[in-house]
């Protein structure tokens, strides 16, 4: 499992024109599953997306998680972040989870952070063509596994 993550003031996902998932302050999260992941990687990484340390404490330092601000999550399944991408011109995807294992990794994902983060968890749609806006703060980007 991997999740590209951003610190953002605001996120919004959109399908077809209609707008699925928004947030103000937060976490922008593209994740993607890969094969084999179980609920000990679902867990872990939700621990970290809901823990890591990349928000601004009184001092300036990073030093406060998403737990800590209570800000938004936007997590947005996105196979191609699990891409083989060491040789050749085009991308290999046998690195990514069959779909029917991804969605149900994903689902699982968004579960535990909202069980875990009640101030606000959206989602994209799942295997939608969606359009991402977000005004990315820093910027301030990380890529996580669990």
């Amino acid at each position: 499992m991997l999740s590209l993550i951003q610190r953002v003031t605001q996120a919004s996902v959109s399908v077809d024109g209609q707008a699925v998932g928004s947030i103000g302050p937060g976490l922008l999260a593209l994740v993607a599953v890969e094969p084999g992941d179980g609920e000990t990687q679902f867990l872990r990484m939700a621990e970290r997306l809901l823990g890591y340390r990349v928000f601004a404490d009184e001092a300036g330092k990073m030093n406060r998680s998403l737990a800590d601000t209570g800000g938004g999550l936007l997590l947005v399944s996105q196979f191609t972040l699990a891409a083989d991408t060491r040789s050749g011109m085009r991308p290999s995807f046998t690195t990514a989870a069959p779909p029917e294992e991804a969605e149900r990794g994903y689902n699982r994902l968004v579960a535990i952070c909202r069980e875990k983060h009640l101030p606000g968890v959206e989602t994209g749609r799942f295997g939608a063509h969606m359009v991402i806006s977000l005004v990315n703060d820093g910027p301030v980007t990380f890529l996580l596994r669990p």
